[in-house]
């Protein structure tokens, strides 16, 4: 366990962190946690990137939250792995000349940073908190948290603010500094981990700064939270000048997101009820009206907004439409 402290001002947090060298090999706080290794990854690490056959290689997070659905994800997008296996650590995908790499999350900015691997999945607030010199491609829309600073119940704080003069407690030691830096608020933080929630009981610290998904853990260790610091979610990232390959996955990925936020909305409706419809499907474009071998009838196809199908699907009703089919959308371009 380590402490430090921020300071009010940006050039304090420099000090600080410089001091702790733990923390920042490079006496820096912009830089990466360790100095960057130029080639000292061992060639057995590197063998997938540097060998030369034109193959784009990701690393993808090993386990913890965010394994499950970055596997979805490739799953969705073709690039399963060709010969499944739940022990597998590094596997060849179908349908395109992509591998897989699982390693730790906190590791993959590094990877990234070094070339190890074209692209990585990872959490924003890894890329902030080891500062890896590395380009954001896309925002995956899951693994979505926060980071929160929290005290006991019975603490007297009632906002960020007050936490000036307090031991904090966290796993993000540089990307905490930064964030209170930026309020002005200046504390001593103190390096855990494994359960930063028990810090304040174990006397180890007057709070915490820790990523909250549902908010349950914290609140099942009496703690309650000042507010929020940092919203994170899972992103692509890849090195600051990425290749063609890797912009093209980038591309790939974006389908399949888009993708998941939007419906695809059919329904027959008959002509006089087409105006009323239009104007209620918030669809990106003008509906696809079909005529049918009915007179008069129509079928109308549509992209909607998932989020919105719970209010449209009544008032379509209400209008005139019939036969009513929702389907989810695999891949969206344009």
């Amino acid at each position: 366990m380590e402490r430090r402290t921020t300071a009010g001002a940006r050039a304090a947090v420099s000090r600080g962190l410089a001091t702790y060298r733990r923390v920042d090999y490079n006496r820096h706080p912009r830089r990466t946690l360790a100095q960057t290794r130029r080639g000292g990854i061992p060639i057995s690490a590197r063998t997938l990137t540097e060998a030369g056959d034109g193959r784009l290689t990701i690393a993808i997070p090993a386990k913890g939250r965010l394994r499950e659905p970055s596997s979805h994800l490739l799953e969705v997008a073709g690039l399963a792995p060709e010969q499944p296996g739940e022990r597998a650590l590094a596997f060849p995908c179908r349908n395109a000349p992509v591998d897989v790499l699982l390693v730790r999350a906190a590791d993959i900015p590094e990877y990234v940073q070094d070339g190890v691997v074209d692209c990585g999945i990872t959490g924003a607030d890894l890329v902030r908190e080891r500062g890896a010199r590395v380009r954001q491609l896309l925002q995956l829309d899951f693994g979505g948290c926060t980071l929160q600073a929290a005290v006991p119940q019975e603490n007297e704080a009632t906002a960020v603010e007050d936490l000036a003069g307090m031991r904090v407690a966290t796993v993000f030691p540089r990307l905490t500094a930064e964030l209170l830096a930026e309020r002005d608020v200046e504390v001593e933080l103190v390096d855990v981990t494994g359960s930063v929630e028990v810090a304040p009981r174990l006397g180890l610290a007057d709070a915490i700064v820790d990523l909250v998904s549902s908010g349950n853990t914290m609140r099942t260790n009496g703690l309650r939270s000042l507010g929020v610091l940092f919203s994170s979610e899972a992103v692509l990232i890849s090195r600051e000048d990425p290749d063609e390959d890797a912009e093209q996955l980038g591309r790939v990925f974006k389908s399949v997101v888009d993708a998941r936020a939007a419906r695809y909305l059919m329904m027959n409706a008959p002509a006089e009820a087409l105006p009323a419809i239009s104007n209620i499907v918030p669809g990106r474009r003008s509906p696809t009206v079909i005529p049918l071998s009915e007179d008069g009838m129509n079928a109308v196809h549509v992209l909607v907004p998932a989020a919105e199908v719970w209010q449209l699907l009544p008032k379509l009703e209400e209008a005139g439409a019939s036969s009513i089919l929702l389907v989810p959308v695999e891949r969206m371009l344009g």
